[in-house]
């Protein structure tokens, strides 16, 4: 082998090798156990970031370490390919979204083998293919046909100049990001998927350990994040009843105002009630209020999900109009409020503001009355600030609330519903914060919905021997609305039911449809007869199929609820026989990278890439900001996520093709634990390649002696310098392979260097059986640092002759411990006079507590240090210690 470590063209003919082989290609084979190993599917922006590097590497280094323990492994990988950056590129570039996503699938996919992974790509799958998104469709008239896909009216944010539904983060402070015209909210009717009927299995097997699909294999925290969305409250369903009748004459919502609450115990507190702005008391009292009316509208520009009204202020007026409490009969105010959500619940909610903090606040702001209903004791008190205790329903007693006077939480709760069911005005109730997935996307950038309206018949499915409907890739968004309607060849149709003239359905589905089964399609890539079939059966044949998942913490809750649904609805259809889909979850952490900014008048911050940076360090070398380069301004600097948008991005390419695969492989498994943030560090990088040098260098340097060493190594031979060495490899791979098993790849890359360090500092004769051991030694070295780095190794393992005897080390078997090689002749224990350290003594390994007793007064450091005085009493612990006490 050649003394230079080169990593271009050890990569390249280890990649080489490998293709001509088909080495990643993998089938269902029974004679092996099964293991399936999958990242979460890349969506494809153009290049990979680090953060794929470092999600790819944990899935590579599982992979490999697994075959070569015996496992069936499969790693496969695809493309998240439908989405709206696809339109907002094509609409910069005036090109279709197909060209500059199939031109960056090409670019990513030749990264991604740059990197040496260990991917079967016959099952590559792109959810913007019709042999793909077909099933998107052929499962979604399923859903029609079993009721749990339904079409119904939604409200989304309407672009009036654009003519197109705008996500929610599309909407930048109430206008359009594209045409800044401001945003309306508009109803209009969409398809929606049942989720909300999977409610209690999808929180169970996340919230209760004595489920049998509990999902124990995830993180906590990701479990408890599905917890709390999904969100289950129990509590009372109340009316609070009126006379306010509408246009027509009628009480509208039949004269009742339902809310729910899980403080029940706090109703005596009620001083306002808060609807929706598009809750029919609302539309009423604006009918007749100019204010009111523009006050709606406004809110109209704001969000439509729970997270943007949390953050945004709280605004309301009053309606005019009142209801009456159900209990007391007192008339209670009707408020418009802008975080009500017509969406949940009934679109109104009991304002407490005695203890709720939101209400509270609402309440200052507009002079309502604020009235204590619960009391701890030794607490008092306050209208003026609020205190937590006002809050927390597991302390205190009601007061001031009649009937319900001195009772707990609890038995408030049970009591007020037992009164309003005496007067037919509500229930106890269980409602949940999860909502029913709404599916339909008013883009052109994805999956066909496969609905066909026609005059006479309403929408009509389109049937299953017409699927896939097949999406056009040549048309250009230009951002005056979804493209398909211009589409005369993709519009018009004849109705499959009447015959007449009819139109296809333009809107597209969520793509996290796309995302909620792939990783099955990967199991049957290239069946043309049905969605999933014996390779997912083989492949995801567990309770809770896929072996091990990996992927970000971002995703934590709606790709990974969503995939659970869809995982359950292919069960009760009968397509799968598993109820949950991942059985073991890791959630990487983000890579951080410094980061150099100033602050501009305006507001945000503007980032400088560092080589345009006079850096400033303090006295222990670490970085604290920097000078502009170009005009000397001061500049600030922060840990942050690693961008392109923050000047602070490592192109994963460059440094391939600096330093070589297997060093950036090696740096991002090294650097930090795989579920922990890991912090960019340019002298890292170095030192991860600097040790490839060192085990290149070693193998160069031994090569003659380690081909040579051909005959079995006889422990009995070995002098006490190779017993040592041989000793400190087992002791060091069995700890690798205890941290392979936990997938704590930093330590096992930590141990690579210690055994690396071990065989440096050996320094062989020429005897047969030193060269026997330092074989041994660099072959336990080469398939303990393989996954990590797989072509160095590969490289290294043919060049010294291991491949000759053992195979190809994709196959080679993973070492085992030779327990007998760490057990030691001597053993060496600290010496203690009077419980401070004074030297050590070295006994026999089977010594007894008398020889060991025995050996320390005989040892010269104790005869120094008790200075003549007599041993009083010796304490002896075994394989650590002797104190003498004198």
């Amino acid at each position: 082998m050649n003394d230079k470590y080169a990593p271009t063209e050890i990569e390249a003919a280890a990649r080489q090798y490998w293709t001509e082989r088909d080495a990643y290609r993998v089938g269902q084979d029974q004679s092996k156990p099964k293991f399936y190993a999958c990242s979460m599917l890349p969506y494809p922006s153009g290049k990979l970031h680090m953060g794929h590097v470092r999600n790819y590497t944990i899935n590579d280094m599982l992979t490999r370490q697994l075959r070569m323990k015996g496992y069936n492994v499969l790693m496969p990988m695809g493309w998240d390919a439908f989405g709206l950056p696809a339109e907002n590129a094509a609409m910069k570039g005036k090109v279709p979204p197909a060209q500059w996503t199939y031109s960056n699938i090409a670019t990513m996919k030749g990264q991604m083998q740059a990197m040496g992974l260990a991917i079967d790509w016959s099952r590559e799958v792109a959810t913007c293919s019709p042999e793909y998104y077909r099933w998107n469709q052929w499962l979604f008239l399923k859903m029609l046909e079993k009721g749990i896909a339904e079409r119904r009216t939604q409200v989304v944010n309407w672009d009036p100049v654009d003519q197109t539904v705008l996500a929610n983060e599309q909407v930048i402070d109430g206008r359009g990001w594209r045409s800044g015209a401001l945003v309306e909210k508009r109803e209009i009717p969409g398809y929606y998927l049942k989720i909300t009927d999977y409610a209690e299995e999808l929180l169970s097997a996340v919230a209760n350990p004595e489920d049998k699909n509990y999902l124990k294999g995830w993180p906590e925290r990701v479990r408890l994040m599905q917890e709390n969305w999904i969100g289950k409250s129990q509590g009372v369903r109340f009316a609070f009843p009126h006379e306010i009748k509408g246009a027509d004459g009628q009480l509208i919502q039949d004269g009742k105002l339902y809310v729910f609450t899980t403080r029940a115990d706090t109703i005596m507190g009620v001083t306002f009630c808060a609807v929706a702005p598009e809750h029919p008391l609302a539309t009423h009292a604006a009918a007749g209020n100019p204010g009111l009316a523009a006050f709606i509208e406004e809110c109209k520009q704001g969000g439509t999900t729970e997270a943007e009204l949390a953050t945004q202020e709280k605004k309301g007026q009053p309606t005019g109009l009142f209801v009456t409490h159900p209990l007391t009969g007192a008339q209670v105010e009707v408020w418009v409020g802008n975080y009500v959500l017509m969406s949940y619940g009934d679109g109104a909610v009991m304002g407490v503001p005695a203890h709720d903090e939101r209400d509270f606040a609402f309440a200052k702001k507009y002079g309502i009355a604020i009235q204590q209903v619960v009391a701890v004791q030794g607490q008092t008190f306050s209208t003026e600030s609020w205190a937590d205790w006002y809050g927390d329903k597991q302390q205190g007693l009601c007061v001031n609330s009649g009937v319900l006077d001195g009772l707990t939480h609890k038995q408030a709760v049970d009591k007020v519903a037992e009164l309003v069911a005496a007067k037919g005005l509500g229930e106890k109730k269980t409602t949940w914060r999860l909502r029913d997935w709404g599916i339909s996307r008013q883009r052109y950038w994805g999956t066909p919905i496969p609905i066909i309206h026609c005059e006479s018949c309403g929408p009509v499915p389109v049937p299953e021997k017409d699927l896939p409907v097949v999406l056009p890739e040549d048309c250009i968004p230009d951002g005056s609305g979804n493209p398909l309607n211009k589409r005369a060849d993709f519009l018009n149709v004849e109705c499959p039911s009447c015959g007449k003239p009819a139109r296809r359905e333009t809107d597209t589905m969520d793509t996290f449809v796309d995302s909620s089964w792939y990783f099955m399609r990967y199991c049957d890539a290239h069946n043309h007869e049905a969605m999933v079939g014996e390779g997912t059966a083989y492949w995801m044949r567990s309770g809770a199929a896929m072996d091990q998942y990996i992927g970000g913490i971002e995703h934590a809750i709606l790709h990974l609820l969503y995939a659970r649904f869809w995982t359950k609805v292919m069960r009760d259809m009968g397509l799968v026989q598993m109820d949950e889909p991942f059985q073991q979850l890791l959630t990487q952490g983000m890579v951080l990278k410094g980061a150099f900014f100033q602050k501009p008048e305006g507001g945000g911050k503007n980032y400088f890439w560092e080589h345009e940076v006079d850096v400033q360090t303090n006295e222990r070398g670490h970085i604290v900001g920097g000078t502009l380069k170009a005009d000397g301004s001061p500049l600030e600097y922060e840990m942050t996520t690693m961008s392109k948008s923050k000047n602070n991005g490592v192109d994963p390419q460059d440094l391939i093709n600096t330093y070589g695969a297997d060093t950036a492989r090696l740096f991002v498994m090294f650097a930090s634990p795989p579920e922990q943030t890991l912090e960019w560090n340019d002298a890292g990088v170095d030192g991860a390649h600097r040790f490839l040098k060192r085990v290149w260098a070693l193998g160069a340097k031994h090569a003659e002696a380690l081909r040579a060493a051909g005959n079995p190594l006889d422990p009995a031979s070995l002098n006490d310098a190779a017993k040592t060495l041989r000793r400190e490899v087992h002791l060091v791979l069995k700890q690798v392979s205890h941290d392979y098993e936990r997938m704590q790849y930093n330590t096992v890359v930590s141990g690579c260097m210690k055994l690396l360090n071990a065989l440096e500092a050996f320094k062989p004769t020429a005897e047969a059986a030193d060269a026997a051991v330092l074989r041994e030694g660099l072959s336990v070295l080469l398939r303990a640092l393989y996954p990590a780095c797989p072509h160095i190794t590969h490289a290294m393992w043919q060049a010294l002759g291991y491949a000759a005897a053992q195979g190809d080390l994709l196959d080679a078997p993973w070492p085992v411990v030779d327990e007998a090689a760490l057990e030691q002749d001597e053993v060496e224990l600290m010496l203690q006079v009077n419980g401070k350290l004074r030297g050590a003594i070295k006994v026999p390994a089977a010594a007894d507590a008398a020889a060991i007793e025995a050996a320390a007064l005989a040892s010269p450091d104790f005869t120094k240090f008790a200075e003549g005085k007599p041993a009083k009493k010796v304490i002896v612990v075994k394989g650590r210690l002797v104190n003498v006490v004198v």
